[in-house]
C-alpha cells in the first residue's frame, strides 16, 4: 500500500514517501499526487526512506505534480536514499523549460548577428574556394601552351560526344515544341489586330537572340552539369582522385578541363541545331494556323533578320559553358564522406548552374542594348 505524508518542518515542508512505489502502484500514487494541496511556499523535502521498489513512472509523475504544488518555484530536495534515476529525470524535467528560454534568445538582435555573421563567412569560405579552383584551371591551360597534351583529346572527343551529340534528340524536340508554343500564342494576339504576319519575326527574334541559347544551356545544365558532378563526386568516394594524385597526375587536368573544353565546344553547335529546328517549328505553324507559305515566310524571316540577330545569341553560348562546366565539376569535387552528399551537391550543382545561365542572360540584354547590338 502506497502512503503520502505531507507535514510542516520549521519554514518547509516535509513529504513522506511510504510502500509501494512499483509500476503497479501507479493508479493509487496519482490519485494521492493530486490530493496533495497547492500553494506551498519554501523548501520541499522527499524522504524515500521508506519507499519500496520505486519505478521510473511513479518518480516521473511525483516530480510532475511536484512542479505544479507551489505559488512559486519550490525548492525541492530529496533525501533517504532517493533512486538512481531521479537525477535523469531531474534532467529530462528541466530541459522543455530551458529550450523556450534559449530560442527566446535566439530570437534577438544577438542571433541575428551571429546569424549574419556566420554566412558571411561561409561565403568568404565559399569565394576562396571559388577562386582557387578558377585559379587551377588556369595554370593547366598555361601548361597546354607547352605541353599540348593536357589537353587529352582522346577525353575531349568523348565528351563532346556525351554532351553534344546525344543531346541532339532532347534539344531539336524541346526547341522545337517551345517555338511552336511562342508562335500560337503570338498568332492569337497578333490576330486581333490583322498583323498575322509578324509572327515570323516574333519567332526569328526571340529564338535566335534569347531562346535557343537560353533553353538549350537550361537543358544541358539539367543533363550534363548533373553528370559532371554526380561522375566526379563518384571519384571522390572512391578515392579515385587521391589515387591519381598519388600517382603524380592532375585531377584538374584530367577531369575538370576535358569537360570545359567539350561543353565549350558542343553547346554552340546545340544552338545553331536549337535555332534551326525553332525556326522549323514556327514555320510549321505557320503555314498550318496562319497559312503562311513556307516562300513567304523565308521571306519575311530575311526581312525581320539584323546582322546582329543571329550572333547575340550564339555569343553567350560559350559563356554559359563555361559557367554550366565550371559548377559541374567543382561540385563534383567536393563531394565527401557519403552518397547523400553526393545527392545534394549534384542537386546543387544543376541549381546553381542554371541560375547562373539566367543572370548571365539578363546582364548580356543589358549590355547589348547600351551597345544597341
Amino acid at each position: 500500500m502506497t502512503v503520502l505524508e505531507l507535514e510542516r518542518e520549521g519554514d518547509g515542508w516535509r513529504l513522506h514517501l511510504d510502500g509501494n512505489w512499483s509500476l503497479e502502484a501507479m493508479e493509487q500514487i496519482e490519485a494521492q499526487l493530486h490530493a496533495l494541496p497547492g500553494g506551498l511556499r519554501g523548501t520541499l523535502i522527499c524522504d524515500w526512506s521508506r519507499a519500496e521498489a520505486p519505478g521510473i513512472g511513479p518518480a516521473w509523475v511525483l516530480l510532475m505534480r511536484l512542479a505544479g504544488l507551489g505559488a512559486e518555484p519550490l525548492d525541492v530536495r530529496h533525501t533517504g536514499d532517493p533512486p538512481h534515476f531521479l537525477e535523469l529525470l531531474q534532467k529530462l524535467e528541466a530541459a522543455p523549460l530551458a529550450a523556450p528560454a534559449s530560442s527566446e534568445a535566439g530570437t534577438g538582435l544577438e542571433h541575428s548577428v551571429s546569424e549574419v555573421g556566420r554566412w558571411a563567412v561561409l561565403q568568404g569560405t565559399e569565394g576562396r574556394a571559388v577562386i582557387g579552383f578558377f585559379g587551377r584551371l588556369v595554370r593547366v591551360f598555361q601548361e597546354a601552351f607547352s605541353r599540348p597534351r593536357a589537353l587529352r583529346p582522346s577525353s575531349l572527343a568523348r565528351h563532346i560526344y556525351e554532351t553534344g551529340i546525344t543531346a541532339i534528340p532532347i534539344v531539336s524536340l524541346i526547341a522545337f515544341l517551345i517555338s511552336v508554343i511562342v508562335a500560337y500564342l503570338g498568332a492569337q494576339q497578333l490576330n486581333k489586330f490583322g498583323a498575322d504576319i509578324f509572327v515570323v519575326d516574333l519567332v526569328t527574334i526571340s529564338v535566335l537572340r534569347e531562346m535557343g541559347v537560353l533553353l538549350t544551356a537550361i537543358i544541358v545544365a539539367g543533363r550534363s552539369g548533373s553528370a559532371f558532378a554526380a561522375e566526379i563526386g563518384v571519384m571522390q568516394l572512391n578515392e579515385e582522385t587521391d589515387a591519381l594524385r598519388a600517382m603524380g597526375m592532375n585531377p584538374i587536368e584530367l577531369l575538370v578541363v576535358p569537360r570545359l573544353l567539350a561543353l565549350v565546344i558542343a553547346l554552340p553547335l546545340l544552338t545553331v541545331i536549337a535555332d534551326a529546328m525553332g525556326l522549323a517549328g514556327g514555320g510549321l505553324l505557320s503555314l498550318v494556323n496562319l497559312h503562311i507559305p513556307l516562300e513567304q515566310f523565308i521571306s519575311r524571316l530575311r526581312e525581320s533578320l539584323a546582322p546582329t540577330t543571329f550572333w547575340a545569341g550564339l555569343i553567350k553560348a560559350p559563356v554559359f559553358a563555361i559557367l554550366i562546366a565550371m559548377v559541374g565539376t567543382y561540385r563534383g569535387m567536393q563531394v565527401r564522406d557519403s552518397a547523400r552528399e553526393l545527392g545534394r551537391l549534384t542537386t546543387v550543382a544543376v541549381v546553381q548552374s542554371i541560375f547562373l545561365v539566367i543572370l548571365a542572360d539578363a546582364i548580356f540584354a543589358v549590355v547589348f542594348v547600351q551597345i544597341d547590338f
